[in-house]
């Protein structure tokens, strides 16, 4: 059986801090039309400071949830702000999920998504039509419910995943913001595409093809 392992948790990691480092200058100058366009720099920093712990401490023998909550703890101390609390409340939430276990089968690497966006939506408050990072999690949450109702394989799941947080952070164009610094912009902030929801398509497009690259080097 194709397991995900702690080992394979700070692989994940090390993807996803490469992507959020690529998407850094991107995500910048998006926050910078609707905020302080320190979105970019903050995601990248706080992931590629997650990727070291999880690498760190991987000798200790922790499990997934350990893991999940040592990155859940370094994002808040290395992003603040909004963006630090919501990132680790996901992944606490996560953490929870997944329990007190060294490895899970492989299947349930699906399962991070509706926790992860169950943590945002509890922590921020937020819906979908607000602007915000929730317009890219939710329908990615729903996606993943969806699949594995059809009895999609996991990768096609969190493929379907990514393709609807693109979606749904596509569609933040056309809203009004209604949290955050975007909201004080009212009417000016439509038109513009929401950067938290933008890394969170991303984040989430990083897990599919890390996902899709694991299955088939496994088999």
């Amino acid at each position: 059986m194709l397991m995900f392992t702690r080992t394979d948790l700070s692989d994940l990691f090390r993807s996803l801090a490469e992507r959020m480092a690529a998407e850094q200058d991107t995500l910048a100058e998006l926050d910078g039309e609707i905020g302080d366009a320190d979105h970019g720099v903050a995601m990248a920093q706080g992931f590629a400071a997650a990727s070291r712990a999880l690498i760190e401490a991987e000798a200790d023998g922790q499990t997934l949830a350990d893991g999940l909550t040592l990155a859940a703890t370094t994002l808040l101390n290395a992003v603040g702000a909004t963006t630090g609390p919501l990132y680790a409340s996901a992944l606490l939430r996560a953490a929870q999920a997944f329990g007190p276990q060294q490895g899970v089968p492989f299947a349930r690497l699906a399962d991070l998504i509706p926790a992860m966006a169950d943590g945002i939506v509890d922590r921020g408050r937020g819906k979908p039509g607000d602007k915000t990072m929730v317009d890219a999690w939710l329908p990615a949450a729903h996606a993943v419910q969806n699949g594995q109702r059809r009895g999609l394989d996991t990768p096609a799941i969190l493929r379907a995943a990514a393709l609807a947080a693109a979606e749904g952070a596509e569609a933040t164009r056309a809203m009004m913001a209604a949290q955050g610094r975007a909201a004080r912009l009212g009417p000016r902030s439509i038109g513009h595409l929401d950067p938290g929801a933008a890394s969170a398509a991303a984040l989430l497009d990083s897990l599919a093809r890390w996902a899709e690259t694991a299955a088939g080097r496994r088999g």
